[in-house]
């Protein structure tokens, strides 16, 4: 039988978005990924989609070509860093159309068709609130919040919930992206960093019906980072 539930997750290639991605397969979800590198997953339940987010039009084009979707979890993401007097200005474009214009774009097109239950979650950052040498980054983080509590005012009486999840220093490839080699990670204070596996589970509670009075939120999972 096919699962009523199907949530499009950016980002399924790697890192945060593919243990997403592996973790909504587990409970039974069907899952469409948008990605621009090739597919990891292989799953009959999972469909891979080739899409630069960089490209607004592209984006909104797969999410029209994409039927049935109940929840929207876009977890595609970079890291450029850099000591202010010295920024990549390009780095903030570039940061800005993948964390930010992504998210509006494929928003933009699936809310009207959510129906009442439906579910959008973004990643954001424990860099959100501020962290040296990554203020281009920290920006873009923080300005998802943002479209999140105005989702969420819009969308609540549909039933609809809008969040951000807002990691801290994550175990994933992106640590080791050349864009952040002078921003090293932050150990937070349980001493480890934050399991990718960590994150989808709370994805997972978010989209579950038992989640639908949170809303509006964002939610660090940052092991005592943020203390």
């Amino acid at each position: 039988m096919t699962s009523i539930f199907h949530a499009v997750v950016t980002g399924t290639s790697s890192g945060i978005g593919q243990a997403i991605a592996q973790r909504l397969l587990g409970d039974g979800w069907r899952v469409t990924g948008f990605d621009l590198a090739p597919a990891s997953i292989q799953a009959a339940a999972f469909r891979a989609v080739s899409v630069d987010l960089t490209d607004t039009r592209a984006a909104r084009d797969a999410l029209d070509a994409t039927q049935d979707v109940t929840a929207l979890v876009h977890a595609a993401g970079i890291m450029r860093g850099g000591k202010l007097g010295s920024l990549d200005l390009g780095a903030s474009d570039l940061l800005w159309r993948v964390h930010v214009d992504a998210a509006i774009a494929l928003a933009d097109r699936l809310a009207p068709r959510l129906a009442e239950g439906g579910r959008i979650v973004l990643i954001g950052s424990r860099a959100a609130r501020g962290v040296a040498n990554r203020s281009q980054y920290g920006a873009t983080k923080a300005a998802l919040v943002g479209l999140a509590r105005s989702w969420a005012k819009e969308l609540a009486p549909r039933g609809i919930t809008v969040n951000v999840v807002a990691p801290a220093a994550t175990d994933t490839a992106m640590l080791a992206d050349p864009g952040r080699s002078a921003v090293p990670p932050v150990m937070p204070p349980i001493g480890r960093l934050i399991r990718p596996e960590e994150v989808a589970a709370l994805v997972a509670f978010l989209l579950s019906p038992d989640a639908a009075a949170i809303t509006g939120q964002e939610i660090a999972i940052c092991g005592g980072a943020s203390l």
